[in-house]
């Protein structure tokens, strides 16, 4: 949508998003940024550790993020790895947030169709930035040498326009299998733009204390950051007991999050924190009246009690016959969400 300002019409988000893809960065170089700067009709401003590009944006003003310490080992001649262009402030709730970034979503795909890659940065963004509370969702138009990103800013939603190998450098660098190394989600569809795109090695979980906080982390993000991307997620976990892997647990989030739980007879759900659909009536439309039993409405954004949740989902778990935190499994049927392949690097669990 464009903006008034008076007599002057405010760019929309959509043709500002063409404009940033169609711009010849010529290697991230000093001048190559201020010919963008002057491309787009912007200012340069700022300083030299802090390039900032004055936009007239009712949103706000341009940022460029000059390569640092955390940035040099992962680029090949750029003098800058991205350039971030905030399109709203809305208010700092989850619900608003998402709000926002669902609306320049549908923006920017309407102009450029829909995008190559998805998911969320966790509480780890591009070159070890920390991340918004409220969630972390992003949303991608993979190119060369360039990438557009939809992401969540720590104000509101940013078109962020980034050299496309040292993001993936560092990224794919991540791999290395300890605890926590890479967070959130990873989903890429069959778009040829991801032709040659590499995905780095996951971690695995190491104790119950480290499942307990990777599944909070996720979980309290989750209505928001489904909402902001417009998708739905339908995650089964199953847990295995030494004999088998059953079902346990039915995770699924689009603007709420409910949870179904399916242990065995000699447990007792009541006693860990579930409930009926008489306490939770939100679940009958994702889970029906009566079977399962035993769930819990977690709700929208911002409301999920991740910890909490994790601590219930864990204890339920363990009381079933899981002894490892390895015992609880990802069904492979999470890994297929509205036509992306995606990857719970997050949650350090393993995936069948």
């Amino acid at each position: 949508m464009n903006v008034q300002q008076g007599s002057t019409t405010e760019e929309s988000v959509g043709e500002l998003a063409r404009r940033l893809l169609a711009a010849d960065t010529d290697g991230w170089t000093p001048e190559g940024m201020r010919a963008v700067a002057a491309g787009l009709g912007w200012a340069w401003g700022g300083t030299s550790d802090a390039p900032v590009l004055v936009t007239g944006r009712s949103s706000g003003d341009a940022r460029l993020r000059p390569v640092g310490d955390y940035e040099k080992r992962y680029v090949d001649g750029e003098s800058y790895v991205e350039l971030a262009v905030p399109l709203a402030a809305p208010a700092p709730d989850a619900a608003a947030q998402a709000a926002a970034f669902r609306a320049a979503k549908e923006e920017v795909t309407a102009a450029l169709g829909k995008p190559s890659i998805m998911g969320s940065h966790g509480d780890m963004g591009p070159f070890y930035d920390s991340e918004p509370l409220w969630g972390a969702p992003f949303l991608r138009w993979r190119g060369r040498p360039d990438t557009l990103e939809l992401r969540a800013g720590k104000s509101g939603p940013e078109l962020v326009l980034q050299p496309t190998d040292p993001a993936e450098n560092w990224f794919w660098r991540q791999g290395s299998g300890e605890e926590h190394a890479i967070s959130g989600f990873f989903g890429s569809n069959r778009d040829q733009a991801n032709v040659g795109l590499g995905f780095p090695g996951g971690w695995t979980a190491r104790s119950w204390e480290t499942v307990t906080r990777s599944l909070g982390d996720f979980l309290g993000a989750l209505p928001a950051e489904t909402t902001a991307l417009g998708i739905r997620i339908g995650m089964p976990l199953y847990g295995r007991n030494g004999r088998s892997a059953p079902l346990l647990f039915d995770v699924v989030c689009g603007d709420r999050l409910s949870i179904a739980c399916f242990a065995p007879d000699d447990v007792d759900p009541a006693a860990l924190g579930w409930g009926t659909v008489a306490e939770f009536p939100h679940t009958a439309s994702v889970f029906g009246d009566d079977d399962p039993v035993w769930r819990v409405d977690a709700g929208g954004p911002g409301e999920p009690k991740g910890r909490a949740l994790a601590e219930m989902l864990v204890a339920t778990a363990r009381a079933a016959g899981a002894s490892d935190p390895a015992d609880l499994v990802v069904g492979g049927e999470a890994g297929y969400v509205d036509g992306y392949h995606v990857t719970y690097y997050g949650l350090g669990l393993p995936t069948g």
